[in-house]
């Protein structure tokens, strides 16, 4: 893990690296890749130029190059990264990335990063985001569904047999939890606490405004997907 940053709140558990958010690099190459690529796709230009932020081991990049999109995937972990194929590798820290004049058609925001809990990081995501699209392009963020902090324990068993547990979400001040997450499967298991804050849809699109961008549309009817443009 030699260069990456050590995280307060974030820690995990379980077979194989951990990297300092808590994820497991074993773990992110066993979960199936859900609708993502097909939100993504139904929402800008085929063949379109991507800047994946925080791409892991491509579990949502190498559907997004099936599908013929070029992706730059950008992640901090060396370790995940190593699992990337086919795609562009950038390694470094999202919120303070700089690929100077290079401007993409989309810049993708997934796995709930906008809910980070400092935010200086949220609003170096977002800048981040602003920077590297080009004109005409947009930005596609994945925001957490509107109970993700309530009605817990809850759990969801996935057809491939594993089964995700949110398993508590405990206030830690200024409006941010502390999420206990587990993820179980037949002969391992893992789990992962993280720093998380909820975002109203005020608060959220006031945040986006003062990046420099705006809602273009909700692409789900739960608003878990979000599009938008520079302004």
């Amino acid at each position: 893990m030699s260069g990456q940053r050590v995280r307060e709140g974030y820690s995990g558990t379980g077979p194989g690296a951990i990297t300092p958010d808590g994820c497991a690099v074993e773990l992110y190459r066993r979960l199936p890749v859900g609708d993502e690529p097909d939100v993504i796709a139904a929402a800008v230009p085929a063949g379109a130029s991507i800047l994946e932020l925080g791409c892991g081991v491509g579990r949502v990049t190498h559907p997004l190059i099936e599908r013929g999109f070029e992706v730059t995937a950008v992640d901090e972990s060396a370790q995940m990264l190593e699992h990337v194929r086919g795609a562009r590798t950038v390694r470094g820290a999202i919120e303070s990335l700089d690929l100077g004049e290079e401007r993409f058609d989309v810049v993708l925001l997934a796995s709930f990063l906008v809910h980070a809990g400092d935010h200086r990081v949220r609003d170096g995501l977002l800048h981040t985001c602003r920077k590297h699209v080009g004109d005409g392009g947009a930005v596609l963020i994945q925001r957490e569904g509107a109970d993700y902090h309530q009605n817990l324990p809850r759990e969801r068993t996935y057809p491939q047999g594993h089964t995700v547990r949110i398993v508590s979400a405990e206030p830690v001040g200024d409006g941010v939890d502390s999420v206990l997450a587990e993820y179980i499967f037949d002969d391992a298991r893992w789990t992962q606490t993280f720093r998380s804050r909820e975002l109203s849809k005020e608060w959220f699109e006031g945040y986006l405004e003062a990046a420099g961008l705006a809602v273009d549309r909700y692409l789900t009817d739960d608003g878990i997907w979000v599009r938008a443009v520079p302004v």
